[in-house]
């Protein structure tokens, strides 16, 4: 069965969660949760999405994402495979991380009601998990959890976490005062988990984010309907809306290359006359992969380096090597 096409579109809200395979741990330590941030900020800076709340579970993750171009599919294949590799490497397995779809429930973006909504169900997850004790201990008290970022100045925040938005829902200012307000909001609404009626009246609220498709009025439901019904299926299921996304990154990273060109002092036309593992190809592969979300395949052929594996190692002696020319191209591909 064709699996239903995402709807994309440029400032979308999503309420992202995806789970372990078959129920199993996606963190086994601090040291995973530390990577799965690290590669959070690395999706932020390679898609432009502002990051607006998350926590970490054992074998979950839940986020409020916001994406100003419609490219929430794409950063999402980059992002899980990116953290599912870097697991793996690190406790020497192999296979999937995550059980199947990661699922996204769409928000409409217009009602503050909504982003309040969803992050107070993210950052309460800890606390409805029994991680949190409220006879001794606070909401805050759960770290792998964007909610003690929001109640900190923000010099101790992640640089890539957004609060701005979530603080105007609630009609709080980033600043003490408000802080102190959110803090003490969330304090109140956890309290209410703890009685079986308060918990009932909150299964009710977030229904739908946990099991809907989309959070809005009648109005946005039908205005998205009318969206999916103009995504058109190719006869092997594949939405052509997922086209339309690689095509728009390949457009990005063509704009890039062509910068990078200039920068290295090289034309077009003479590509393919360098050596697959000339320097200015590897770092050029390099610079491409670590600003969009292009298949290293893709790079392999449009640069003429070969096989992706080939710019996969390419790639891979880019990171490593810290000095020299190699460092000296990242530092002429990074100017302006």
């Amino acid at each position: 069965m064709a699996r239903r096409p995402r709807i994309e579109y440029e400032g979308t809200l999503y309420h992202v969660m995806s789970r372990g395979d078959h129920g199993e741990p996606i963190f086994k330590d601090d040291a995973d949760r530390e990577t799965f941030l690290r590669t959070v900020g690395e999706v932020k800076e390679r898609t432009g999405w502002l990051i607006h709340a998350y926590v970490l579970m054992r074998n979950h993750f839940h986020a409020l994402v916001e994406t100003p171009e419609a490219n929430l599919v794409a950063g999402m294949k980059w992002f899980l495979g990116t953290y599912t590799q870097r697991y793996n490497v690190r406790h020497g397995v192999r296979g999937h991380l995550f059980q199947g779809r990661y699922k996204a429930v769409i928000m409409d973006e217009d009602e503050d009601g909504y982003t309040q909504r969803v992050s107070d169900y993210i950052h309460l997850n800890p606390v409805r998990a029994g991680r949190v004790d409220l006879r001794n201990q606070c909401v805050k008290d759960y770290s792998w959890s964007s909610f003690p970022e929001y109640v900190s100045t923000p010099r101790r925040r992640n640089r890539w976490l957004t609060t701005s938005r979530v603080y105007a829902a609630l009609a709080l200012k980033d600043d003490r005062g408000g802080r102190r307000a959110y803090e003490e909001y969330m304090e109140e609404r956890a309290k209410v988990a703890l009685t079986k009626k308060g918990r009932c009246l909150q299964d009710a609220e977030w229904k739908a984010i946990r099991r809907g498709w989309c959070l809005g009025g009648k109005e946005y439901k039908e205005r998205l309907l009318e969206m999916l019904d103009e995504l058109i299926l190719d006869a092997s299921g594949e939405a052509y809306v997922g086209q339309a996304v690689r095509e728009h990154g390949e457009r990005a990273a063509d704009v890039l290359i062509g910068e990078g060109l200039k920068k290295l002092g090289l034309k077009e036309s003479g590509l393919e006359l360098l050596p697959k593992s000339d320097p200015r190809k590897s770092v050029l592969a390099w610079y491409v992969s670590s600003k969009t979300t292009v298949s290293q395949r893709w790079i392999g052929e449009r640069l003429h380096m070969g096989s992706r594996g080939t710019v996969s190692n390419a790639i891979w002696k880019v990171r490593r090597e810290g000095q020299g020319r190699s460092r000296r191209l990242q530092r002429m591909l990074e100017s302006q």
